[in-house]
């Protein structure tokens, strides 16, 4: 991304005001699935009719280090593509990923997957650090690309990542499942849309997530292997921003990270939050990893989406003391107050990625708003502030 893009604000209110614009929230604030599972047993997805796939491809998987590979496979199989092999280093892992996929080729080595002219995309949720590497070999082999998220965790990788893209002309899709997964987030797209609430001027998500430190890998609780906090669970709530209020560009005001409950781990921020803004949106967004043993799923995430004629606000995985089961959104607007229950709207992602595998083109997610929901992810990371302790 060129610097006067990153930078487009840089005459405009400085980061300072962002700061003091902090005082604006409570004073605490400050000092099924997808984003939990770990073994194919965990997920349970509701049934949801879809069409009929339009094309086909060829596809494999490589690393199986997080449990959202099963959800990713999931979607490219409903979109119509056909799994051709695995490759991972854990045995463990591969086991569990057979037994869900019983049809699948166990790969010898990743050249094995790369060298095979048939396979049209690899798919990948390895270790973080991992994934932006992977993926440039991928493309240098002349094959698409879908990553977990954190899809990238670094700057220079990032830089990296971009010019390979570009010169190979290949896929490089980031997985983003809190919108891309979510039946709710799909129908909230919908109606934003088609203009439910008016001019969309800002977002406010917050992804609350179940520790269990003892089910982590080592890995998980290493910044220079997973990423840090807001470069990985933020970059779910970058991409939504950028979505909902239709933002080609955006900068990240302010940030700030903090470890508050996880004393064994003292590299690790348990606690994240920051502020961007378009030429005509803001949001803010907060992550964290203090869910309540009380809370009857993993974290109760809610996007608010504030519009000039109404607002919409969606609870994801849980309406807590109210409906059962998850996804759901209410509206409210000039005419109206509705709810309504998402979990039979169709997730459209996979079978867009493998059209767009197929005929070269971005209806899944465009590249440019790929790259920038990881770019204000990986700056918000970059420049935070160390709060607590």
């Amino acid at each position: 991304m060129q610097t006067n893009r990153r930078r487009f604000l840089k005459n405009s209110i400085g980061p300072a005001t962002g700061l003091a614009a902090l005082s604006m929230f409570p004073q605490g604030i400050i000092g099924q699935g997808i984003n939990h599972a770990s073994s194919p047993a965990e997920i349970k997805v509701k049934p949801v009719k879809r069409t009929v796939p339009s094309g086909s491809i060829r596809f494999s998987v490589i690393g199986l280090n997080h449990g959202h590979i099963y959800e990713m496979t999931d979607a490219v199989i409903g979109g119509g593509g056909k799994l051709v092999s695995v490759y991972a280093l854990e045995p463990e892992l591969l086991s569990g990923f057979k037994k869900r996929y019983p049809g699948v080729r166990i790969a010898r080595s990743e050249e094995e997957i790369l060298g095979d002219k048939t396979i049209q995309m690899v798919v990948s949720a390895s270790i973080p650090v991992e994934r932006a590497p992977l993926g440039i070999r991928v493309m240098k082999a002349g094959k698409d690309f879908m990553v977990d998220k954190p899809g990238i965790i670094t700057m220079s990788q990032y830089d990296e990542v971009r010019k390979v893209q570009k010169a190979e002309n290949r896929i490089y899709s980031i997985m983003y499942g809190e919108r891309l997964g979510s039946p709710a987030a799909v129908k909230a797209g919908e109606l934003v849309m088609a203009g439910a609430i008016g001019k969309v001027v800002q977002t406010i998500g917050l992804g609350p997530h179940r520790m269990n430190p003892a089910s982590r890998p080592a890995w998980f609780f290493d910044p220079s292997r997973a990423g840090g906090i807001l470069c990985d669970i933020g970059s779910h709530q970058c991409d939504q921003f950028l979505f909902y209020t239709g933002s080609p560009e955006a900068e990240v005001v302010v940030s700030q990270v903090g470890n508050f409950n996880t004393a064994g781990y003292p590299a690790y921020r348990d606690f994240g939050d920051m502020i961007v803004r378009s030429p005509h949106a803001t949001g803010y967004i907060r992550i964290d990893w203090f869910t309540p043993d009380g809370l009857a799923t993993w974290g109760d995430g809610r996007t608010f989406i504030l519009g000039t004629e109404g607002y919409i606000e969606l609870r994801k995985y849980i309406d807590i003391a109210g409906r059962k089961g998850g996804n759901h959104l209410f509206l409210v607007n000039r005419k109206e107050t509705v709810y309504y229950d998402c979990s039979e709207v169709r997730t459209p992602y996979g079978e867009q990625l493998v059209n767009d595998v197929i005929n070269r083109t971005e209806t899944s997610m465009s590249q440019e708003h790929c790259f920038l929901a990881a770019w204000l992810a990986l700056s918000a990371q970059e420049k935070a502030r160390e709060i607590g302790g």
